[in-house]
């Protein structure tokens, strides 16, 4: 048991509190040849470019990016934000329920920080009506940087007045908590969504 007392809980979305993956598009675009996904995702639409409009780079531009350099591959390019709401396979119910009793217990301030692409957050808002119940949230796109660019964390410590020695912070991806731990933010790194309960209870959290 960690002893560190917190009155504020950040979590990450994608991968923590909803499932998000390309590959569930890709995978009937190329008949389930998982190869041939992981070629596309990895050297067409990768990682990489898709961050880009998280940090606010427009859908508009990104495509017109894609279809230029790979002008052969431009339905599938297109297919990309124009199929990104069947990317989602739906919310991680068992990690949901925990936000939601962390948020009715009252003891604590509830914040997400997402890397999101800021055209696409009110679709996200209707595919995930819960998002509404945070006490904030920052979306990278609207900030016009992501995670884990140090900018972006301080943004939502002063915008909501939080003390990051008080701050829980919860991703999925190792690098992004590294650097909430650069501001003296304690992270937890979700490796699977699934390790949520076993790794909250090693905080004495209330709830």
């Amino acid at each position: 048991m960690i002893k560190k007392e917190f009155d504020t809980i950040i979590f990450d979305l994608g991968g923590v509190l909803v499932d998000w993956k390309p590959e569930y598009v890709y995978r009937k675009v190329f008949n389930y040849n998982e190869e041939k996904v992981q070629w596309f995702l990895n050297t067409i639409c990768t990682p990489q470019w898709n961050m880009e409009q998280d940090a606010g780079r427009t859908i508009e531009e990104a495509v017109k990016l894609k279809v230029t350099e790979f002008p052969e591959y431009e339905k599938w390019i297109k297919l990309y934000y124009n199929h990104w709401h069947h990317m989602f396979s739906g919310a991680i119910k068992e990690n949901v329920e925990i936000f939601k009793k962390l948020k009715i217990s009252g003891n604590y301030k509830i914040y997400a920080l997402t890397n999101w692409s800021a055209e696409k957050w009110d679709m996200a808002l209707n595919l995930f009506p819960f998002f509404y119940d945070f006490d904030g949230v920052v979306v990278s796109g609207k900030e016009k940087t992501r995670k884990p660019y140090l900018k972006i964390y301080n943004i939502i410590l002063n915008r909501y007045q939080i003390n990051p020695k008080k701050t829980l912070f919860i991703d999925d991806n190792l690098d992004n908590i590294k650097a909430a731990e650069k501001l003296n933010i304690t992270g937890i790194h979700l490796e699977n969504p699934t390790q949520l309960s076993n790794k909250l209870n090693k905080f004495s959290l209330n709830f």
